[in-house]
């Protein structure tokens, strides 16, 4: 009887886990299952000198408007490589950056 309560309980918890693993690996739009691949071609494109390092954009955003990284990550946009990086002003307002990845240029803020 005592085994049968610690299997109930046990499946129990592991059903309450699943759901939250299933939502950190969707998609690229937070930081999920592709985030490491993410991080290994930035890396990557600093290495060879096609990009700005990520600490770089981050440290001009952060000039032009104090605040705090929420994410960020390389994406494909046309023809170019650019960051795409959320950001909390001190005053609470959400700001979306894109960034030219090879120029470090802020190419929009939202």
């Amino acid at each position: 009887m005592m085994k049968r309560r610690v299997l109930i309980l046990a499946l129990a918890a592991t059903s309450l886990i699943a759901p939250g693993l299933a939502l950190a690996q969707q998609g690229s739009d937070s930081l999920g299952a592709d985030y490491g691949l993410q991080q290994n071609d930035v890396r990557q494109c600093v290495k060879q000198g096609g990009c700005v390092p990520l600490s770089k954009v981050i440290a001009e955003i952060n000039r032009r408007s104090p605040g705090r990284e929420l994410d960020a990550g390389l994406e494909q946009s046309g023809d170019r490589i650019v960051y795409r990086v959320r950001w909390a002003g001190k005053d609470g307002r959400r700001i979306d950056y894109i960034v030219d990845a090879h120029t470090g240029a802020v190419i929009s803020a939202k």
